[in-house]
């Protein structure tokens, strides 16, 4: 089960505009959390999971390591198809790159999803399975 995750990139007002799109379409939430960063999730009832995103470097990187380097996949829970849709437009509205247009994925089963790149590289996923992607 995911508690966290964390992404590094490289234009904190960027990203903003781009996860402030995205959480819009997914009913999710940004909230700053310092200067340096913003966490990306449900509400301040529900905290937990969420993502971190930020500018600055981690302790745990190695070195050479920088934002979008080593491309990080997160994928986020929809409700159905519509809000796959929805997620897939908003990203792209606010700088995102086509990674992968919503439908059905080979050898998935019942699954409906949409691949963007945020700015920095970072592979964004929406999806819905089961019934909700039929």
């Amino acid at each position: 089960m995911l508690d966290h995750t964390g992404i590094v990139v490289s234009d904190l007002k960027v990203a903003r505009r781009f996860y402030d799109a995205v959480a819009g379409a997914l009913k999710l939430q940004t909230k700053s959390n310092s200067p340096e960063s913003f966490l990306f999730g449900h509400s301040a009832g529900q905290p937990i999971p969420y993502l971190w995103i930020g500018t600055l470097r981690p302790s745990y990187w190695v070195e050479g390591s920088r934002a979008g380097l080593n491309q990080m996949h997160v994928a986020f829970v929809a409700e159905d198809k519509a809000m796959v849709d929805g997620f897939y437009q908003a990203a792209l509205a606010a700088g995102g790159r086509d990674n992968g247009a919503p439908g059905p994925r080979e050898g998935a089963g019942d699954y409906y999803g949409a691949f963007v790149l945020d700015p920095d590289g970072n592979n964004i996923e929406a999806c819905c399975r089961g019934s909700a992607a039929g």
